[in-house]
């Protein structure tokens, strides 16, 4: 039954976040479409005619009774809402019913809508499948068209033949305040249409959308699954396989102490909420990123916010893992309980407070080491076409020879190492040769990847130094000369003890343990003196220290160096964003050598 559209009272509307929140045609768009998402609608076709100022927004939701249209334009009236304590559950889009009065303001507002069929039958407690009980509804066949006057009071009211839905037009919007127009060109009014558009898509992907520039299509989204499945319809150059997606499961925030006697995976199970999830689409680094970290988007049940804290955490997250001065992609969409959530921060709903932040943070930092993995979730293991499955079980019959399909490994040779990564789900890799001296040629269940050595094991020693910054005392100590103050100065801030030793020298009487104990240590320490932040001086230690390509390995050393690699947080790339491995799957190694062919000419097909 569809909620009856009411003023709110008093006391609710002093409680609401004021202001305005229509300033140009995107916000008008973004409030319609705000109120036919709360309707249900799976199509929404947004026209705009820029140079008019004139905007029209089309849906198939469950549409408006007469009562309801009569009544939508009138101030702080909604049917979202009723009482104080609602604002602590708020579970819509829209709940303020500011919007559609604002716009009654501003411009000339009309509205017409139909009720679907199923909606004015429960109104009435009709059964949905009884064609004949339709007779009775009424009114059915045709929908109503309201104009409203600037206070939102019904001016003009008529039946109308609609299909079932709604479709809301706003023209010659500030037309009484021509210096709110400013100096915008209809390019720049379609771009921010365009733009909050594609904001609202990501957390919407079922919906089909469709923006018109007057009768002309300008551009348009085809719905999908998830956000994963609209990304590539938004960025340019991106596509499918550069995104991985991941949808956890997560538990109600609860105190430190409780959480700490959890265990670590508790954020995958959870029955008290079991509609709570996080759900988290990424660009894979070694693939896709941006010039701007404009991509780094917060999502909380159904709406694009600021977040500067999960921003943060998102962009310290994924930290030495995108080339120079590039940032990464990501979203995250927290569907969570609404009791977590306060939107009375801003006008426009663009900021919100959201309650228990340091453990919202913490589960985005696991949901982005998972999808960073390399495990059997991301590179699942590619079966062979059933036609040729069936062949070859048929060659293997009439002859000598049988084929095996699943990589044999050796039980009483694997250590606890890799009885752990298996626990964690981690794809296992098997070190096969050096190719150059410089790759490591590696198998998988769904083929092969070559890795640079030199950079895999930057990787690993960048992240245990992250974990663990330790100094050791040398022996004797290591004499610099020529250094700047700020050499001197940033050397002490990473904790080096550093003393003046004669004119224009300086004994270090303390350095890393990776770099105490090598030949070159005097211009690693050079080197390092050179940057000014501690991360950065982690980098240039491991890039040091880490082995040389042209280094040759034994098979041993080659698989130590895999299975410390595949195991660290970020394992796509090194601290400068270089990818650290060529993928050769199966399924494209059968493409390229045509062996569905081969088999199939060999038996004569």
């Amino acid at each position: 039954m569809t909620a009856t559209i009411q003023p709110l009272p008093a006391e609710v509307v002093h409680l609401i976040a004021a202001g305005e929140v229509i300033d140009s045609l995107a916000a008008v768009v973004r409030e319609l479409v705000e109120n036919s998402l709360d309707a249900g609608a799976t199509r929404i076709i947004i026209s705009i005619w820029p140079v008019q100022w004139r905007v029209q927004v089309a849906d198939n939701g469950i549409g408006m009774n007469l009562e309801n249209l009569q009544q939508a334009a009138t101030a702080h009236s909604t049917s979202k809402i009723n009482s104080e304590k609602d604002l602590w559950k708020i579970k819509t889009l829209g709940f303020r019913g500011e919007a559609l009065h604002s716009l009654a303001q501003l411009a000339e507002l009309e509205i017409m809508s139909r009720l679907k069929y199923s909606t004015a039958a429960n109104e009435l407690g009709l059964g949905l499948d009884d064609e004949p009980q339709k007779a009775q509804v009424p009114n059915l066949e045709s929908g109503w068209q309201v104009v409203y006057n600037n206070l939102g009071e019904p001016r003009e009211i008529k039946a109308i033949a609609l299909a079932p839905g709604t479709v809301v037009t706003v023209s010659n919007l500030f037309g009484n305040w021509p210096v709110r127009r400013g100096f915008v060109s209809p390019s720049q009014q379609l771009k921010a249409v365009q733009l909050i558009i594609q904001q609202i898509a990501i957390c919407h992907p079922h919906v089909a959308w469709q923006i018109r520039q007057g009768d002309s299509l300008f551009w348009h989204i085809n719905p999908g699954v998830t956000a994963k499945e609209i990304l590539p319809q938004i960025l340019r150059g991106v596509r499918l396989s550069d995104l991985q997606e991941l949808s956890l499961k997560v538990s109600p925030p609860c105190n430190k102490e409780d959480r700490e006697q959890l265990p670590i995976t508790n954020y995958q199970l959870t029955n008290q909420f079991p509609n709570q999830f996080l759900e988290l689409v990424i660009g894979l680094p070694d693939r896709c990123h941006r010039r701007r970290p404009d991509w780094v988007k917060i999502g909380v049940n159904g709406r694009i916010v600021r977040s500067p804290e999960l921003e943060q955490t998102i962009l310290s997250k994924l930290g030495r893992t995108c080339p120079r001065d590039r940032y990464p992609i990501c979203v995250i969409h927290l569907q969570i309980n609404p009791e977590q959530i306060d939107w009375n921060r801003h006008p426009a709903k663009a900021e919100i407070y959201l309650h228990n932040m340091i453990y919202w943070q913490e589960q985005v930092s696991i949901s982005i080491d998972r999808a960073l993995q390399l495990n059997a979730e991301i590179l699942p293991e590619l079966p062979l076409p059933e036609g040729v499955g069936k062949l070859l079980k048929a060659s293997e019959q009439k002859s000598g020879y049988n084929i095996s399909r699943t990589i044999q490994t050796n039980p009483d040779g694997e250590g606890e190492e890799r009885k752990n990564d298996r626990d964690l789900g981690l794809i296992e890799l098997k070190a096969i040769a050096q190719v150059h001296n410089t790759y490591i040629l590696a198998e998988h269940p769904g083929g092969m990847w070559l890795v640079e050595q030199h950079i895999a094991h930057e990787r690993v020693l960048y992240e245990q130094l992250c974990d663990a910054w330790q100094l050791i005392p040398l022996e004797p100590p290591v004499i610099l000369n020529q250094l700047s103050s700020h050499q001197v100065d940033n050397l002490q801030q990473f904790g080096l003890e550093i003393e003046s030793f004669g004119e224009q020298l300086w004994a270090v009487r303390s350095a890393p343990i990776l770099l105490a104990k090598r030949h070159d240590c005097p211009d690693a320490l050079i080197e390092i003196s050179k940057v000014i932040d501690l991360q950065s001086a982690q980098v240039a230690t491991a890039c040091r220290s880490a082995i040389r390509n042209g280094k040759p390995l034994t098979l041993p050393e080659m698989q130590t160096l895999l299975d410390q690699w595949k195991s660290t947080r970020n394992p796509r790339t090194c601290p400068h964003g270089r990818p650290i491995f060529l993928s050769l799957e199966e399924s494209a190694l059968a493409r390229f050598f045509r062996r569905s062919w081969v088999i199939g000419k060999s038996h004569g097909i």
